[in-house]
């Protein structure tokens, strides 16, 4: 019985109470259940009647009785006892608490994968880092968690579009463009202009693509260089992305904002929505209505349009394209923008209390890393991954709440031992396939399963902690955080390593050879393997691999 059936019945107690006219409340969807932090109060303990005792208009400690007396009845439940003001705590019995290893095997992949945004049609934009530079510190924590993210809402049943959003328009194209030829010409940076010999790379880059560039003039030879720069730094951001195991959907160009009418089209419309002020010559979006601190330039005096002008826009692209929900990951100094985006999201006539997402990263920091000669004053991605490793960065920043800023230790990150929470966890995947392959040399398989044989302590804990992994992914893809899914392969692994230490899968060798084989062992054999496919499960969904060997 996993947690999910026993909420199931719950919720079927409950009903069956409401039929009978014995209660008259609500009865909710899902009615919630936890692991007892004392386990002498039994396998998983509720306080729906604590919850629901008000509106019953009853003691919650009767209406935990009336619950009580029929959870009693349900296949699977030995024990069910009232505590303090009205909790139920409720024991399972060993056959239907073990019956979870075998459901986890042959669940597989999809084990943790459920319902909870099923029918949640959701773009999420993140990184989008302007293609004039390589990606760097700034960019990694959404990379990780941007991706983490998107991988829990798809397992939840959300439909999922994951989008970069490329600024490739506007003044800092041309200073780019600039910087490139003046690199060419062997000319200093022009002021505001990107440093780093990543510019002189492309700068060779360019003149390889085109060799008659030194012969064109200056008007000539920027847009040349524009493009051909911005190709090349382009498919440098993709391939970090893609060694970071970051994967989008879409790559939006800013471009075709402007180039297909998009702007205008943006501008018309939220005029006819009634929310556009002409003043000083300049076209105005009053966000002051939705509670932005001040009213919006979309076009200028002079007739360009602002940027905001473009975000707009963009969000309007994202709702004409069907996305009921946008959610856009922010760094730690775009603050200002919440307000704005939610108010362009009302101006656009949604809600933006349900439309419209905006979440907000913290900085993070590692110790003793060193600025990129290449890119002149600051870190890179591509950088990090090669002296820490992929596994170990998205781990680290995938277990920490997205608003808290981190500290990253190397030391820790690269070390082999139960310190380094990313070693911990796989390597307590790695340990059970090993234990796998060591069961099959010795001939245990599992052409038996009685789940009625796994009662010691530490296969109770164990099969809790699994059993309780769906709700974890659900709740993660909920509140957007994937750290609750990395904490829980951490007590995962910690249980299967207890267990490890006290249930053998291999019968012990006696004086006369090797040990009889029994249905012990071939049932250990099957918590052995749920455990390894809970792990590997919880690890892909953060992006992390889960190695057979370490």
């Amino acid at each position: 019985m996993t947690p999910e059936d026993l909420s199931t019945a719950l919720t079927a107690c409950l009903q069956d109470a409401v039929d009978a006219g014995e209660i008259s409340v609500a009865v909710p969807a899902v009615v919630k259940v936890e692991r007892p932090k004392n386990r002498e109060h039994g396998d998983w303990a509720t306080n729906v009647a604590m919850q629901l005792g008000k509106q019953a208009g009853m003691a919650p400690r009767d209406l935990a009785a009336l619950l009580a007396e029929r959870l009693r009845r349900a296949p699977g439940v030995v024990g069910v006892e009232i505590a303090g003001p009205g909790f139920l705590n409720i024991t399972l019995d060993a056959a239907a608490a073990g019956e979870l290893a075998r459901t986890v095997v042959q669940a597989g992949a999809d084990y943790g994968r459920n319902s909870a945004l099923v029918g949640h049609v959701v773009n999420m934009e993140f990184v989008s880092a302007n293609p004039t530079g390589p990606l760097h510190i700034g960019h990694t924590r959404w990379a990780a968690l941007g991706d983490a993210i998107s991988r829990l809402l798809r397992a939840s049943g959300a439909e999922l579009t994951a989008e970069y959003y490329i600024n490739d328009a506007g003044h800092q194209m041309d200073v780019f463009a600039q910087s490139v030829y003046n690199r060419l010409h062997g000319l200093p940076v022009p002021e505001g202009g990107y440093p780093g010999e990543y510019v002189q790379d492309l700068a060779r880059q360019v003149s390889t693509d085109h060799p008659d560039l030194r012969t064109l003039t200056e008007q000539a030879a920027l847009p040349v260089i524009r493009e051909a720069a911005y190709v090349h730094q382009m498919r440098d951001i993709r391939d970090t992305l893609a060694a970071f195991g970051v994967h989008f959907d879409i790559w939006f160009s800013e471009r075709q904002l402007h180039s297909s009418g998009a702007i205008e089209s943006a501008v018309r419309r939220l005029r006819e929505q009634g929310h556009i002020e002409d003043r000083d010559g300049a076209v105005w979006l009053r966000t002051t209505d939705f509670g932005d601190d001040k009213d919006r330039v979309l076009i200028r005096a002079n007739g360009e349009p602002t940027y905001f002008a473009a975000d707009a826009a963009y969000y309007l692209s994202k709702k004409d394209r069907g996305f009921t929900e946008k959610i856009y990951l922010l760094g730690a100094d775009h603050h200002g923008y919440v307000g704005r985006l939610k108010a362009i999201a009302a101006c656009a006539g949604d809600d933006p209390q349900h439309n419209i997402e905006v979440l907000i990263g913290q900085l993070i920091s590692v110790n003793g890393a060193k600025l990129s000669k290449r890119a002149g004053n600051i870190i890179e991605l591509k950088d990090l991954v090669d002296w820490l490793g992929a596994d170990a960065l998205r781990y680290s920043l995938a277990r920490y709440p997205a608003d808290s800023p981190i500290t990253i230790d190397p030391e820790i990150l690269t070390s082999r031992t139960n310190d380094n929470p990313v070693f911990y966890v796989q390597y307590a995947h790695a340990r059970s396939k090993g234990a796998s392959r060591t069961a099959e040399a010795a001939g245990v398989d599992r052409s038996a399963f009685d789940a009625s044989l796994l009662t010691h302590a530490t296969e109770s804990d164990l099969l809790a902690r699994l059993g309780e992994f769906p709700s974890i992914v659900a709740q993660a893809a909920q509140f957007r955080e994937p750290h609750r899914v990395a904490r829980h392969l951490e007590v995962i692994a910690g249980a299967y390593h207890s267990w490890y230490a006290a249930c053998r899968i291999v019968p012990a060798a006696t004086d006369e050879g090797a040990g009889e084989i029994t249905d012990t062992n071939r049932t250990r054999l099957w918590l052995n393997e749920a455990t390894a496919q809970v792990l590997a499960n919880g690890l892909d969904l953060l992006g992390v691999s889960a190695p057979e060997r370490m």
